[in-house]
């Protein structure tokens, strides 16, 4: 679990999510809709996003999962969540570690996405309150800095882009 060996005794018949939450105290994954429509409970497991709620716990075993409390190195926050922050991109933050673990996988993937490949693999998620391109703005940014390229977001007024 976030890159420690984990040992956990739980109920055969709960899912992930429930085993993250409930019996390891990993709140950071979220229950959204528990039918696989949000994408709110996404983790990665071996590298794939999933979505936790959908997932038996004992189906984790032996597998390397990562939750949203995974993604910063110590102290050091993934670039993801500094442009989240640096863009306003997460708003209440309910929807944001799922958000974060969907794009991390994309940008593990692919370095370099285009805007509809931002899309299509965060299609999944669902968010309330940005209206969803803030979202991809930092995720394109993220993808800048992990290169080391220089990016500038456009500027925004209160009427559009300046």
């Amino acid at each position: 679990m976030n890159g420690e060996v984990t040992e956990v005794a739980f109920a055969p018949h709960k899912t992930l999510l429930e085993v993250l939450r409930e019996d390891l105290n990993l709140t950071g994954t979220k229950h959204g809709c528990e039918l696989g429509e949000c994408g709110t409970c996404t983790v990665l497991v071996d590298g794939r996003s999933i979505l936790s709620c959908l997932m038996l716990g004992l189906e984790g075993e032996g597998r390397a999962v990562t939750t949203i409390e995974g993604l910063a190195v110590g102290a050091t926050l993934h670039p993801l969540q500094e442009t989240f922050a640096d863009t306003g991109a997460a708003q209440c933050g309910y929807c944001s570690p799922g958000f974060l673990l969907a794009a991390k996988e994309l940008l593990d993937k692919n370095p370099k996405p285009s805007r509809d490949e931002i899309r299509e693999a965060l299609s999944g998620n669902l968010c309330r309150c940005t209206g969803y391109i803030k979202i991809y703005e930092a995720v394109e940014l993220a993808a800048a800095r992990l290169r080391g390229a220089a990016m500038e977001l456009p500027r925004e007024s209160i009427y559009g882009y300046e």
